[in-house]
């Protein structure tokens, strides 16, 4: 393979630069929109999305995701009459054209939903956002060939993930595994640097600390041996929640008015869930913080388990759009939860509840992403337990992902 010329690498390495910046911009803007939209659906001002939906009152926890579903499906379907929204991923794997406003427009809607409460992941926003900007940013670069943008794209992409979350190294390995399915120098190394510099910008909203509060506990390297026993309830999950998303995700976008009503609809049903288990609203991130701080019964780990993909899926089904990714986590995360205290009480072990939650959220997003690598990294740096955890997560992630090519047939798969 010949050596790209020297001009060429020199324009490649500046928009390796100027694609980081502008994916931590990306994701410092929806960061910050998206909290903004937290704070007026819940009328709080202070604490998490779980202490603000706690602390509302009835009325508000329905009528606010209802509001904005009716808002988002407004803005959807003035969006749609006049542009396609194609999906991220296939349009970069196709090179195709890049419709900037209309993904920046969608992103914007999507951190409306997620915002209000929808159960959709936040990460799909910044994604196409910076996937946007970075193709505005670097257009007057010349000398790049089809096959360097589409690096760059796939890099934006990842990068944004990894700004909102602050985790680099999943982010870079989000674009060069998921997204281009690569292990090559030129595009693991600019996916590297565009992920930490997306991370660096974005922590004026992050500060750089993990998402996850890891509890001080001890915790028995016996695990390690145990996180097998996950690994058929993560393929099981994960297959479930896959087939589910696709059932649900209309063949073709929705365009119509019925978009205000029926995400209006689903918000109401959010909405009354929320009376319960207000966990439940959100990317999921309640969901791992509640499992974590070992803060849910068997009963309310089930409920969470059967809802949180119905919910999405019912999203999905009013043509609302945002990522897959958190509530595929939470998903795994509600199972290893209950899993934990059925054998905990039922059979009188003494399982580490944080530690068997986070490994069942890294087992389902193998399956689901098709990359245990990926996921076990993501997992990790979402909470930053101690480092020897990361290999519990990967040894759950792999074992439930082997299953899945011994089962279904089917290896890597790419995310939309």
């Amino acid at each position: 393979m010949a050596r790209p010329p020297a001009r060429r690498n020199v324009d490649f390495f500046c928009a390796v630069i100027i694609v980081g910046l502008l994916a931590g911009v990306a994701g410092l803007a929806t960061t910050t929109v998206l909290r903004f939209v937290e704070h007026l659906t819940y009328h709080y001002t202070f604490g998490t999305l779980l202490t603000g939906i706690t602390g509302s009152s009835p009325v508000r926890r329905a009528l606010g995701p209802m509001v904005g579903g009716a808002l988002a499906g407004l803005g959807w379907w003035a969006l749609r009459r006049g542009a396609a929204v194609p999906p991220l991923a296939d349009t970069i794997a196709r090179r195709e054209r890049i419709p900037r406003l209309a993904w920046g427009g969608d992103a914007l809607l999507q951190v409306l939903l997620v915002g209000s409460g929808a159960s959709l992941g936040r990460e799909g926003a910044p994604r196409q956002f910076a996937a946007a900007l970075a193709d505005w940013g670097t257009a007057w670069l010349r000398r790049l060939t089809a096959r360097d943008r589409q690096i760059l794209l796939a890099c934006a992409a990842g990068a944004g993930l990894g700004a909102v979350y602050a985790v680099p190294v999943a982010g870079a390995l989000f674009s060069a595994r998921i997204m281009l399915t690569s292990w090559r120098p030129r595009a693991l190394g600019a996916a590297l640097i565009t992920s930490s510099l997306a991370v660096a910008v974005c922590s004026a909203a992050t500060h750089d600390e993990p998402i996850l509060d890891w509890p001080n506990a001890n915790v028995s390297f016996e695990l390690t041996g145990q996180a097998l026993i996950l690994a058929p309830v993560a393929l099981a999950v994960g297959l479930a929640f896959t087939r589910l998303m696709a059932a649900a995700r209309p063949a073709k976008q929705l365009r119509t008015w019925v978009l205000v009503p029926a995400l209006g609809g689903a918000g109401l049903v959010m909405g009354i869930c929320s009376h319960w288990w207000p966990e439940l609203p959100g990317n999921g991130r309640s969901i791992l913080t509640v499992g974590l701080n070992s803060g849910l019964t068997l009963s309310a780990a089930l409920a969470i388990l059967a809802l949180k993909p119905l919910l999405t899926a019912l999203f999905l089904r009013a043509g609302g759009a945002g990522g897959m990714l958190t509530p595929s986590l939470a998903t795994g995360a509600a199972a290893g939860s209950a899993l934990v205290l059925a054998m905990n009480t039922v059979a009188g072990t003494h399982l580490h509840g944080p530690t068997v939650s986070l490994a069942g959220a890294a087992g389902v997003l193998a399956v689901t992403q098709g990359s245990p690598i990926w996921a076990a990294i993501f997992v990790w740096e979402l909470a930053r337990p101690p480092l020897w955890l990361f290999f519990l997560f990967l040894v759950t992630a792999t074992g439930a992902h082997a299953l899945k090519v011994v089962a279904t047939g089917r290896g890597p798969t790419r995310s939309g």
